[in-house]
């Protein structure tokens, strides 16, 4: 079973996708956000052409643990989410993984700021991805 991850923003849903064996997670795409509608029949495309069986969704926390804004948002997409798809959703702690993303494409990729911007999302999709792949190793 693929396990999908998901980097839901404002303006962008960065999509990472697992192998088969739930193992190794992989960059997918960057949706453009227009309406929810829109959003999840894309999601929905992917979860039929790649089989996924569950998302994870990064949820962006304070560094205290307590939800502002931005993760209000989140909840409140993915208590939409669960209503178009029927597959479990869990909600991960996402907390600095969009920093940890744009750090990896300064230092390792040495990539412009412009192209950061078209691939930041979709490797803290990964991020957030891996992050709960490697903690289900350990269980």
């Amino acid at each position: 079973m693929r396990i999908m991850g998901l980097d839901v923003g404002d303006k962008t849903i960065g999509i990472a996708i697992s192998d088969l064996s739930g193992t190794i997670a992989q960059g997918l795409t960057t949706i453009k956000r227009s309406s929810n509608k829109k959003d999840f029949e894309r999601i929905k495309q992917i979860i039929n052409e790649y089989e996924v069986g569950m998302i994870i969704v990064g949820l962006p926390k304070n560094l205290n643990g307590t939800l502002g804004p931005q993760g209000q948002k989140v909840v409140r997409f993915v208590e939409h989410l669960k209503e178009a798809i029927n597959i479990p959703i869990i909600l991960w702690d996402e907390r600095l993984t969009t920093v940890e993303a744009e750090r990896v494409l300064i230092e390792k990729a040495d990539i412009s700021r412009a192209k950061r911007k078209e691939v930041i999302d979709k490797l803290a999709a990964v991020l957030i991805l891996q992050n709960y792949l490697d903690s289900q190793k350990n269980k």
